[in-house]
């Protein structure tokens, strides 16, 4: 066994509710976090964003016209994803020992055993010359696990100092649940929708690619007969763990045709939130004390406020206000993961993604 190493990563988390590509540096050695560097967020080349949307929910194997669309957009994706490296690099002195590659998810269909990340970790490598983990998923969906989430081990890290019992609310395309608890317990699970069927709403009927800071929502009327309608999804009861893609839902959001633009976001809007605090009823052992939110749904004043009507007995906070910046912890997750995989520490595990047993996951490329 190789001796645990303290490097320092930069991490690259494509959001699948398409707000923007994260970048993120921490030095770690994939137990602890020794420090943060720097972090943002850019927004996605609209081109290269409109080629993602038309593979988006699509399999490889579907044809080999697919299969070569698909390829096509993820050497797109990869050189763009590079020039944010390079960008990067030139705007901070900092040097990168290892790059966790998330890439962007297409489809996730964990009952399949299918996972698809776009995003060339070879090809990442040999832009940059930098050492590149990439294929996260692969391995826990080929050993049986929901291939997701896989954030929990580092929010387990970057909580550490927190009174437990303690929740992470991860809302990105799909919105994800990290409960850990006073003894160490954790449970973790993917568990609904998430910014993709408000962004994806708004979009289609508003030509706007997010609701900014809730806003539209927040101007409209929620339709309480379609929201429970749409809380009946059989995805919502199924039993932990769990995982799904944005698409999981789409066909649910056509109840929302025939509303305004801001009913339907509104009625969107508090999907999101009725699912989060009705899986956290339904599935956590102790509910928690407090409620970190992150994700790009932590900047979305609309669903934070949906959010703590629905949870009054509880302290929800964004990360922000916790002291942890809401535009890197993905990011920084990626960064994390990377460097467990270089530690040869396991990624998932059975209370996270259902895997038997405790996995390694990601593929190593060097120089």
């Amino acid at each position: 066994m190789n001796s645990i190493k303290t490097v320092s990563a930069l991490g690259i988390m494509s959001s699948t509710s398409y707000e923007g590509i994260g970048l993120a540096q921490i030095v770690t050695d994939g137990i602890d976090i020794k420090s943060f560097g720097p972090a943002y967020i850019t927004p996605f080349d609209e081109e290269l964003l409109e080629k993602i949307r038309k593979i988006d929910g699509h399999k490889a194997v579907e044809s080999p016209e697919m299969a070569n669309q698909i390829r096509e957009v993820e050497i797109a994706f990869t050189n763009f994803c590079a020039e944010l490296v390079k960008g990067y690099r030139e705007d901070h002195n900092e040097s990168i020992d290892v790059i966790g590659f998330a890439g962007h998810t297409i489809c996730h269909k964990p009952m399949e055993h299918y996972t698809h990340q776009i995003g060339d970790g070879k090809m990442m490598t040999e832009l940059t010359g930098i050492k590149t983990v990439s294929g996260f998923r692969n391995a826990d969906i080929l050993n049986g696990g929901q291939g997701a989430p896989f954030t929990p081990i580092y929010y387990e890290a970057l909580t550490s100092k927190c009174v437990r019992p303690l929740v992470v609310i991860d809302i990105g395309g799909t919105s994800h649940i990290s409960w850990f608890g006073a003894n160490g317990e954790i449970i973790a699970f993917v568990s609904g929708p998430g910014n993709a069927v408000i962004n994806d709403w708004v979009m289609k009927h508003g030509r706007m690619n997010v609701d900014y800071n809730g806003r539209l929502a927040i101007l409209g009327k929620i339709d309480e007969h379609i929201l429970t309608s749409l809380m009946h999804h059989k995805y919502l009861s199924q039993l932990p763990p769990k995982a799904c893609d944005r698409t999981m839902f789409n066909e649910k959001m056509e109840h929302l045709e025939g509303l305004s633009l801001e009913d339907g976001a509104a009625t969107a809007t508090a999907f999101v939130a009725e699912s989060i605090v009705a899986a956290m009823a339904q599935f956590l052992p102790e509910q928690p004390k407090e409620v970190y939110v992150c994700g790009g749904g932590a900047k979305n004043p609309t669903l934070m406020r949906f959010l703590r009507q629905r949870l009054p007995g509880m302290v929800v906070k964004t990360t922000d206000e916790k002291g942890w910046n809401v535009d890197a912890i993905d990011a920084q997750a990626a960064a994390f993961w990377a460097v467990r995989r270089l530690n040869h520490l396991p990624l998932s595990y059975p209370f996270t993604t259902g895997v038997p047993m405790p996995c390694i996951c990601g593929e190593l490329f060097e120089k």
